[in-house]
């Protein structure tokens, strides 16, 4: 498993922006693909952005799509979340999570790592 820490969370206006940072523990986390998840508070937790181990595969829930952009640096072994236009609905704790192997998967349970989370708060 790799250890991962979320950081770049904090209070934004709507339609500003914001980068998430998911650094990574451990030399092998080039063979990790990564997710992003958020859960707002009285909410389920919610998929929003994966990442394949090589970059080279990347999806996105429809709720962030065009707005978001995920992406990965194995030589600094972090992942990005780039957050652009974003509105109060974005509220929420952001969650990076890693499995092996190359699917991206959008149910949590399929993880095996997590980070502490990071809060993102959007105000009107």
């Amino acid at each position: 498993q790799v250890q991962l820490v979320e950081s770049g969370g904090g209070l934004v206006q709507a339609g500003g922006s914001l980068r998430l940072s998911c650094a990574a523990s451990g030399r092998t986390f080039s063979s990790y693909t990564v997710g992003w998840f958020r859960q707002a508070p009285g909410k389920e937790r919610e998929f929003i952005a994966g990442i394949s181990w090589s970059g080279g595969i990347t999806t996105y829930a429809d709720s962030v799509k065009g707005r978001f952009t995920i992406l990965r640096d194995n030589g600094k072994n972090t992942v990005y979340l780039q957050m652009n236009s974003l509105n109060p609905e974005d509220t929420a704790v952001y969650y990076c999570a890693a499995k092996n192997g190359e699917l991206i998967s959008r149910t949590g349970k399929n993880y095996n790592s997590w980070g502490q989370g990071t809060q993102v708060t959007v105000s009107s």
